[in-house]
C-alpha cells in the first residue's frame, strides 16, 4: 500500500501503520507518510481516469489497499452548476459538490470507507464512533455492508431523523447524556479498553485521509483545473484541512497547475471556536455548543488550529454564520438550485455569502460549495416554508375561488 508509516503533524515522530491516532510524545495528530518519488513515477491522470467510479480510483493516494470487492463504494458524486444562485450572489460560477449522492447521503461515507478498510486489514470485528448523526449512519451502513458489528455513541438529544437513519442498519446505539464532546471523550477512553476500530479515534489517521478525495474529484471533474475557491463547513476542522491537503498533493504530483484554491469555512454562531480563533489570531479555545447546526457542534475541535492555518495559507477565511440565517440559507439553496442541504450546508452557504459581502469573492470568481449532507435529516429549520393552501376537491371552486383571488 502507498502509506509507508505514520508521522506526527507537530513533532514529525514516526510510527508504524497500526491503530494509533495520536503521537505518544506530544499528543499531536498522526498523518500517513507516502513515498512521493514512487507516486510521481506511477500516478497519472490516465491511471486515475481508468479506475472505478468511486473514491477507489484514487487508491494510490490513500493509506489503505483498495478492496477487491468495493461494496457500497462512495465518491464520484455530482459536481453540478448553480447558475441562478451564482447570479443572485454576484459571482461568475458556482458549482455544488453533491455528497448527498453518497450511500448514506453525506460525505462521511468517504472517510468511513477508508477507516473500515484499515479496520479489516488490522482484524477488527467492530466499527465504532462518536457522532453528531451523519457519521453514525455511515459507520452503521458500512458495517452492515462488510459484515462487521457496529457500536455508535451519540448525544441523547440528537435529531430523531438522524437517529432513524443510523438505527435502520442495526448498530448498537448508545445515547450519551451530554454533548458531542462528551461522546468523543468517552470513545477516546474506551478505545484503550476495547478491541474495536473507533474510526475517529484509533483509526483517525486513515479516516481523515478520505476527505482528500473531495479535492481530487473536484479537480478531475473540472477538467483537471482548480476553482478559485472552495467553501467548506467546519466541525472538527479535519475536512477543511484535508481538502486543502488534497489540492496540494495534486500540485505536488503535477496533475494540476496553478495555486491551491482559497478555502473559505463556515461555523454556526452558536459553536464558533475556529471562526473566533481565525478572527482573533489566537489559538482555538473550547466552547459549549448551542447551535441548530448539530453536525457542526463540536466545542473542542481536534483540528481547529490546523483549519485556521489552512485558511491563512490559502488566502481564505473562516466566518461565523448567525443561527437565524441557517434555515434561510437552506431555503435559498433549495429554491434556486433544487438541492436540499442539511443545516451544515446552510452554514456553508452563509460563509459564501459573507465572503462575497466582504469583497473576497465577486464577479470573476469560480467557486465550489460543498453540500455535505441531506436536508431531509434536518428539516426543522425550514419548517416555516410549509404553508399549504387548504382547498376543496372541486375543480370549479379551485378555479373560481382560489386561482381567481391569488
Amino acid at each position: 500500500m502507498p502509506a509507508v508509516s505514520l508521522a506526527c503533524r507537530n513533532c514529525a515522530a514516526e510510527y508504524p501503520t497500526t491503530a494509533t491516532g495520536t503521537c505518544a510524545t506530544c499528543f499531536g495528530p498522526l498523518d500517513p507518510v507516502y513515498d512521493w518519488e514512487q507516486l510521481r513515477a506511477t500516478v497519472s491522470r490516465e491511471r486515475i481516469e481508468a479506475g472505478p467510479a468511486s473514491i477507489w480510483r484514487y487508491a494510490d493516494l490513500l493509506p489503505v489497499s483498495a478492496p477487491e470487492d468495493a461494496r457500497l463504494a462512495p465518491g464520484m458524486t455530482p459536481l453540478t452548476p448553480a447558475p441562478r444562485l451564482a447570479a443572485q450572489l454576484g459571482i461568475a460560477e458556482l458549482w455544488l459538490k453533491l455528497d448527498t449522492a453518497n450511500p448514506t447521503h453525506s460525505f462521511k461515507d468517504r472517510v468511513v470507507a477508508v477507516a473500515a478498510r484499515k479496520a479489516q486489514e488490522l482484524g477488527f470485528e467492530t466499527l465504532s464512533c462518536s457522532s453528531t448523526g451523519n457519521l453514525a449512519g455511515a459507520v452503521a451502513a458500512r458495517a452492515a455492508a462488510e459484515g462487521l458489528e457496529a457500536a455508535v455513541f451519540v448525544p441523547a438529544d440528537l435529531e430523531p431523523e438522524k437517529l432513524a437513519a443510523a438505527a435502520v442498519y442495526g448498530p448498537r446505539i448508545y445515547a450519551v447524556d451530554g454533548t458531542y464532546d462528551h461522546c468523543s471523550r468517552l470513545s477516546v477512553e474506551l478505545s484503550f479498553e476495547l478491541p474495536w476500530g473507533f474510526v475517529n479515534v484509533n483509526l483517525r489517521s486513515y479516516y481523515a485521509e478520505g476527505s482528500k478525495t473531495l479535492a481530487y474529484e473536484i479537480a478531475e471533474q473540472l477538467g483537471w483545473e482548480t476553482p478559485d475557491a472552495v467553501v467548506i463547513p467546519i466541525a472538527s476542522g479535519a475536512l477543511y484541512h484535508k481538502v486543502g491537503q488534497g489540492f496540494d498533493e495534486l500540485r505536488r504530483l503535477g496533475l494540476v497547475g496553478g495555486t491551491t484554491p482559497r478555502l473559505f469555512g463556515g461555523q454556526a454562531e452558536g459553536c464558533r471556536p475556529v471562526a473566533t480563533a481565525f478572527a482573533s489570531g489566537s489559538r482555538v479555545t473550547p466552547v459549549r455548543p448551542d447551535s441548530i447546526a448539530r453536525s457542526l457542534a463540536i466545542g473542542n475541535p481536534a483540528d481547529g488550529d490546523f483549519a485556521v492555518a489552512t485558511a491563512r495559507a490559502t488566502g481564505g477565511a473562516i466566518y461565523a454564520v448567525p443561527e437565524e440565517a441557517i434555515g434561510e440559507n437552506m431555503a435559498l439553496l433549495a429554491g434556486t438550485t433544487g438541492v436540499f442541504g442539511e443545516t451544515a450546508t446552510g452554514v456553508t452557504l452563509g460563509a459564501l455569502r459573507a465572503a462575497v459581502e466582504a469583497g473576497e469573492l465577486g464577479p470573476g470568481s469560480r467557486v465550489v460549495l460543498l453540500v455535505t449532507g441531506d436536508g431531509l435529516k434536518t428539516p426543522g429549520p425550514v419548517a416555516h416554508t410549509y404553508e399549504p393552501v387548504a382547498i376543496e376537491a372541486d375543480a370549479d371552486a379551485f378555479l373560481d375561488d382560489v386561482l381567481a383571488v391569488s
